[in-house]
């Protein structure tokens, strides 16, 4: 997903990955009730989704938009192979004709 000309986004997604692994990490492993860390842990996710919500949508629509293009070149592939096939067949047919008619 990540290309040469998208590598600050890709290094942000980075960044925010690691952030989010750190506090999922920190409230996780920190000594207190479960409750408590529970709670923490919900406000950490509550607040990042709030500060990199538009950052996320962003992703979310480049990775859409890249699967959908990858669906294109395939589908495309798939038609031109299956063109490729049918005249691979439609012209060994005729040779079996030509073949037939030449006995």
């Amino acid at each position: 997903m990540c290309k040469k000309n998208d590598s600050s986004f890709c290094f942000a997604m980075g960044i925010l990955a690691g952030v989010v692994g750190g506090i999922v990490a920190g409230v996780l492993l920190a000594p207190k009730p479960g409750a408590e860390s529970r709670r923490e842990l919900k406000e950490a996710i509550d607040e990042l989704k709030e500060k990199y919500s538009p950052d996320v949508i962003q992703a979310k629509e480049q990775a859409m938009n890249a699967i959908k293009r990858s669906k294109e070149k395939i589908e495309d592939a798939y038609a031109k192979f299956n063109d490729y096939l049918k005249a691979k067949q439609m012209a060994k047919a005729k040779n079996n004709e030509t073949n037939v008619d030449e006995m």
